[in-house]
C-alpha cells in the first residue's frame, strides 16, 4: 500500500518545502532520513478524519456516476516475518484459526457492500490481492477465499486479477491456485537478488528461491509476471545493484517495478535509529538511489523494455498494462477489503479500523469496519489526480480541462514554472512532461502542486 519529504527540519517536526529540497539536492546533501516519501493518495491522511465517518456511508447510499469503474482491493496482513523497511499493517503470529476467522470477516465485509446502492449492479473491472503477503495463504484457504468472494461479486469480467507474491511461499501447487483464480499479474517482492542484502534487510525469502518460484510462474502461464526491486536497501553497492538488474534483465519479466528506499516511523529500522539517537537512516542517499534507478532504467531501455512511470518498466506497453495503478490514477471506484484497506467511492476517501480486533468486532456486529474518511473539495479532486498522473511522467491538459473544466498551466502557473526553471518539467502543445532526472524524484517534486494548508502537514 505508500509522502512526506524524507528530509526534515532541525527538529524533525516540520516538512521541507520543495524548493528548500532541490537547493539541498544542488547542494549534493540529501541523506535518507525519517518520514514517508512515496506520495499515494491527496489530500494528505493526516486530513482524514474519524468525525467524517458519515461521509462514507452517505457515498455508498449514492448510485454511482455513469462510467466509474469498479475495483476490489483485498489486504492480507500477514506474513512469515516482518522485514526492516516494512510499514504496511502485517502480523507474523496468526494461526490456522486466525487466518480463516480473518478471512471471513472480509467476506461478510464484501457482502456488507454489496447490499449498498453505490455498487449499481458493476462487477469489478480490476481485482488486487496485496499484502502483507497474499501468498502466505494455503491452496485450501486461496480455494474457500476465491470461491466466497466470487458468490458475491464475480470477477469473471475483470480486465485485471493482480496478485502479490513472496518468493519463499510459493510452491508450484500454489502456484497453480494462483493462476486458477483467475490471476492476470502476478507480482514478485524480489526486491534484491544478493543474499546478504536479503538477509541484512530482513526478507523472509533468500535469493535460491527467487528462481524457483520464477520458473513455477513460468510454468504456471500467468500473462504478466512483475519483479519488484528496491533500490537503496541497507547495505546495498553499486556492484550489488548491478547485480540485481542484471538478474532481473535475464528472467526477463513482462514488467519491473522499481522503488527508492524510504524509513517510513512504523519502521523497524526508524526504531533502532531512534533508540541510538540517529537523525540518518542506515540506507543510500537519494542522489545514490536515483542514480541507481537511472541506471537501471537505461539497461532495461537497451533492454527493449519502455520505461512508463517513475517507478516501471515494460517489455510491450501495447499489451502489458498495470490497470489497477491506471484506473485509481484517473477516478476509478475502489473497494478496501481488510484490516486499514483504503477506499475511494464516489469521491469520499475511507479507511478501515487498522487494529486487528477493532476491525473484527465491528463486522461480527454487521458494521463496516470504517475508521476516518475524508471528502475532497472539487479543487483538491483535481490536485489528486494531477499528483498521481505526473508519475507517468506526463499530463494530459486536455485530460483536466474536460474533466475538471481546468486549464492546468493557469490554475497550477506557479508550481509549473517553479518546476520549469528548476529543468525537470517541459509544457509541450497538450503535456506537461517531466524529463528522466525530473521523473526520478516525481514523489518531491509534486509537493509543489500541494495547497498550501497541506504543504509542511505530516502527510499520514
Amino acid at each position: 500500500m505508500k509522502g512526506e519529504s524524507l528530509l526534515k527540519g532541525q527538529k524533525g517536526d516540520r516538512m521541507a518545502g520543495t524548493a528548500e529540497l532541490i537547493q539541498i539536492h544542488q547542494a549534493g546533501a540529501e541523506e535518507t532520513q525519517a518520514g514517508n516519501y512515496f506520495v499515494s493518495n491527496y489530500p494528505p491522511y493526516s486530513f482524514w478524519s474519524a468525525d467524517r465517518r458519515a461521509e462514507a456511508y452517505a457515498a455508498l447510499d449514492r448510485p454511482p456516476a455513469p462510467g466509474t469503474r469498479l475495483g476490489v482491493y483485498l489486504h492480507i496482513p500477514f506474513c512469515r516475518k516482518r522485514c526492516h523497511f516494512c510499514y504496511f499493517r502485517v502480523y507474523t503470529d496468526k494461526n490456522a484459526d486466525d487466518i480463516q476467522h480473518y478471512l471471513d470477516a472480509a467476506v461478510r465485509e464484501l457482502k456488507l457492500y454489496a447490499e449498498r446502492p453505490f455498487l449499481g449492479g458493476r462487477k469489478p473491472d480490476f481485482v488486487y490481492f496485496g499484502g502483507g503477503t497474499p501468498s502466505y495463504l494455503s491452496v485450501r484457504q486461496l480455494t474457500y477465499l476465491t470461491e466466497a468472494m466470487q458468490a458475491v461479486l464475480p470477477w469473471d469480467e475483470a480486465e485485471e486479477i493482480a496478485f502479490e507474491g513472496e518468493p519463499g511461499t510459493l510452491t508450484e501447487p500454489k502456484m497453480q491456485a494462483i493462476r486458477d483464480m483467475g490471476v492476470t499479474r502476478l507480482s514478485l517482492g524480489v526486491e534484491h537478488f544478493a543474499e546478504e542484502i536479503l538477509r541484512l534487510n530482513g526478507r523472509a525469502h533468500g535469493a535460491k528461491e527467487i528462481d524457483r518460484a520464477y520458473g513455477f510462474a513460468r510454468a504456471a502461464g500467468f500473462p504478466q509476471i512483475n519483479i519488484d526491486l528496491i533500490a537503496g536497501m541497507m547495505g546495498d553497492t553499486d556492484a550489488g545493484w548491478q547485480y540485481s538488474v542484471e538478474r532481473t534483465i535475464e528472467l526477463a519479466p513482462e514488467s519491473v517495478t522499481i522503488y527508492q528506499m524510504e524509513i517510513p516511523f512504523n519502521t523497524t529500522i526508524y526504531q533502532e535509529m531512534k533508540a541510538q539517537g540517529h537523525e540518518v537512516a542506515p540506507v543510500a542517499t537519494w542522489a545514490k538511489k536515483r542514480q541507481w534507478v537511472s541506471a537501471a532504467f537505461d539497461q532495461l531501455e537497451a533492454a527493449g523494455y519502455t520505461i512508463t512511470s517513475a517507478y516501471t518498466a515494460v517489455r510491450d506497453p501495447e499489451h502489458t498494462k498495470f490497470v489497477y495503478r491506471d484506473q485509481l490514477w484517473t477516478g476509478a471506484d475502489l473497494v478496501g477489503l481488510g484490516v486499514a484497506s483504503f477506499s475511494h467511492v464516489g469521491g469520499t476517501h475511507f479507511q478501515n479500523e487498522h487494529n486487528w480486533a477493532p476491525y473484527l468486532d465491528r463486522l461480527e456486529r454487521g458494521d463496516l469496519p470504517i475508521y476516518r474518511a475524508l471528502t475532497p473539495t472539487p479543487d483538491e479532486r483535481t490536485i489528486r489526480e494531477l499528483l498521481l498522473q505526473f508519475k507517468l511522467g506526463r499530463v494530459s491538459s486536455n485530460y483536466f480541462r474536460a474533466k475538471f473544466g481546468v486549464e492546468l498551466t493557469e490554475r497550477f502557473a506557479p508550481a509549473v514554472e517553479r518546476l520549469r526553471e528548476w529543468g525537470f518539467l517541459t509544457v509541450e502543445e497538450d503535456q506537461l512532461r517531466l524529463n528522466r532526472e525530473g521523473l526520478l524524484q516525481a514523489d518531491r517534486l509534486i509537493h509543489e502542486f500541494f495547497l498550501p494548508e497541506h504543504r509542511d502537514a505530516r502527510y499520514a
